[in-house]
Formats: structure tokens, sequence, C-alpha cells
């Protein structure tokens, strides 16, 4: 069996480190916002050419803390509206709701599973603030369009980088630094994962960034005393520890998914299966390769007949789930045949040339 993902063969390499690294943690005696959290903190902002970086709790809580931070500062108000694409996990429209904003479902386009821009032009309205681009898989939205539409319509642009650590544009700026601000999420199965829940913001606004900082902490930076009425979303300082070792080899374990992608893409030939869009640069660092195919269960059992696991991201789009009951009267053709037709196939740095050849065998065998 080609297993999807083995957490533990990723993390092996690293497991020494991982030990010094907890006994030194336990020599401590200090838990929640170490010295782990400040460096990485630091080391992760470079990494991403921002000035800023706060860990939280969690990806969804990036998301929220950065809009939660925005309303602390005037810029967001209850009921503003939010642009999303329609095709997104559901935790960016949690985030964007549980803010006490509203989000506003925009159509994706079927080949690079991000906005279709003409949609996005012409879901602005009165009660836009903000657009929250999401790099799907791995892949950059296409931000400098997306930061034009902004700039004319006064609108914040806030990253959903939980899948895109390391991608980088054409003039080599990083997901993390390409809108006002950005929340990444570092759970385990994410390109730079941390051995539990974790999660960060980036900025270069310093009003922004000190402002989350008392918001991740009951809205506080000095002990019992409180400015906001915060929340408690801190990263651990085991985790910062854990992600200050994986960081200096991000880039190249992103290269070898490339190296993968590339491989599928050249080789696997099927009229039956449509292959991700790719131009071969650095936009995009396969957290996830995802093909279409039309007979899907059909195509699964195949799947696991030659011994290949798979997952489907995601399988209902967010407007069709019953916790969004509100979105269930809209209609989106695209994204229904995208959650539709989605399958990602194993893309990991652990995967062998033999375990990549059967993949590409199996499917052009299909």
């Amino acid at each position: 069996m080609i297993s999807f993902l083995d957490l533990h063969k990723i993390n092996l390499r690293f497991e020494e480190e991982f030990k010094n690294k907890f006994t030194d943690f336990l020599d401590t005696g200090y838990y929640i916002l170490g010295s782990n959290v400040t460096v990485f903190e630091e080391e992760f902002a470079s990494y991403c050419g921002t000035n800023y970086c706060i860990g939280v709790g969690n990806g969804l809580d990036a998301l929220r803390l950065i809009l939660e931070g925005y309303k602390v500062l005037g810029k967001l108000s209850n009921n503003d509206e939010v642009l999303v694409a329609s095709n997104a996990y559901i935790a960016t429209i949690l985030a964007i709701k549980q803010a006490g904003l509203t989000p506003v479902l925009v159509a994706s386009e079927d080949d690079t599973f991000n906005f279709n821009l003409n949609e996005l032009s012409n879901s602005i309205t009165s009660k836009t603030r903000a657009i929250m681009p999401v790099h799907l898989y791995g892949q950059l939205s296409p931000m400098d369009a997306i930061n034009e539409i902004a700039a004319k319509n006064n609108l914040l642009v806030i990253e959903d980088a939980a899948q895109a650590h390391g991608a980088k544009n054409t003039k080599g700026q990083v997901a993390g630094n390409l809108g006002d601000a950005a929340g990444f999420s570092f759970y385990p199965t994410k390109n730079l994962g941390a051995l539990g829940d974790a999660g960060a913001i980036t900025t270069n606004d310093k009003e922004l960034a000190l402002v989350i900082e008392k918001l991740r902490n009951y809205g506080s930076s000095t002990k019992y005393i409180n400015e906001y009425v915060g929340f408690n979303s801190r990263l651990d300082d085991i985790q910062a520890a854990f992600l200050r070792i994986k960081l200096p080899f991000l880039d190249a374990d992103n290269n070898r998914r490339r190296e993968i992608a590339k491989q599928y893409l050249s080789a696997i030939n099927n009229p039956k299966i449509k292959l991700p869009s790719y131009n071969e640069n650095e936009t995009h660092v396969f957290h996830q390769f995802v093909i279409q195919v039309l007979n899907r269960k059909e195509f699964t059992n195949y799947l696991i007949q030659n011994e290949i696991e798979f997952l489907i991201h995601y399988p209902i789009p967010p407007h069709q789930q019953e916790a969004l009951t509100e979105y269930s009267g809209l209609y989106f053709p695209i994204t229904e045949k995208i959650h539709r037709e989605v399958v990602s196939i194993p893309i990991n740095t652990m995967l062998s040339s033999t375990e990549v050849k059967k993949i590409i065998s199996v499917l052009n065998s299909y």
C-alpha cells in the first residue's frame, strides 16, 4: 500500500532533535509564550519577508484574530462583507463568521481552483471591506490582480496561506507577504507542520501586530491588565521549538514536491484524468496534487484495488454544508463540479521513485 501521507516517516528524520528540544523544554519549566515562540516568530517573519509574525493556536484562529484586530483598529465593523472563494475549506468561512462579519462566496475557476476574477469584481458591494484569497492546495491566488481590485475599491487583502508555506510569486515575494496580513496553519499535515495544532499571522502593519499580540492573550500585554476583550490562542512553546527545527528544510521539501508534481504532469497521460494547472515556477508548493475525474467512485475504487491511498479535498462545497444553511439557495456550478470530481493523490517528500512510478502507471492504466 502506498500511503497518502506517512507523518511518522516524514518526522522521523527530526526525531533526535525533537527529543533534545523536548528535554530542553522540560528543563526550562516555562511552557507558554516562551523563548522558542519569540525566536520562531522572528525566523518565520524573516522567511516570509514581513516585519511581524505572531504565533497563535491554529490556522482558523489566525484568520479570525486578523479580522478581530482590524475591528479594534476601526477598519472593520460587524456585518461587513468579506469576499472568499466558494470552494474554500470551511475554516476560512468560519473565521469570518466568528468575527461577526459576513462571508460572501465568490465563484472559482476550474483550472486553478482560485477566484474567478470577473466574479470577484462583480461581487463587490457598498458593504464589502475585505478580500480573503485562499492559496488552495498550495497554489498562489492571482495576487497582483486581487491587490489591484482591492486598491481600486479601498479593500483589505487577507491571505489564507494555510496551505502555501513558501510559495513565491514571480518577483520572489513569499506567501504571507502578498497582502495586508496573512494567516497560517501548522497543522501536522502541512508542508511546514507542527506535532499538534499551531498557527501564525504575518503582517507589515505594526499597529495590527501589536493589537493581535494582545488579543491572542486575553487582550493583555501586562499580566492582569486587559485592554481588549481578547481570546486564548497562543502558539505552544514546544510546537514553536519543533517548527524551528523544520523551517530550514521547507524550501528543499517544497522543491521535492515540485519534482514529483512535474513527473506526474509529464508522465500521466489519460483522457479520463484532468491534471492540475501548473506553470513550473515557485507559485505552487503542491500541498496537495489534485486531479479531477468524472466518475470519482469508480476511480477511487480502482485506486483501492491498486493499493494507492487518496483523499478528497473536499467532498462537500461550503454552500451545501449543514452548518451554513444560509447559503443553501446559492448555485455555483463550477464549484459544485470541482467538489464532485476532485481526488488528491499522494505527493510528499517521503515518496520513493518506485512509488511515484507505480502511481503514474496505475493512473495511466485507468
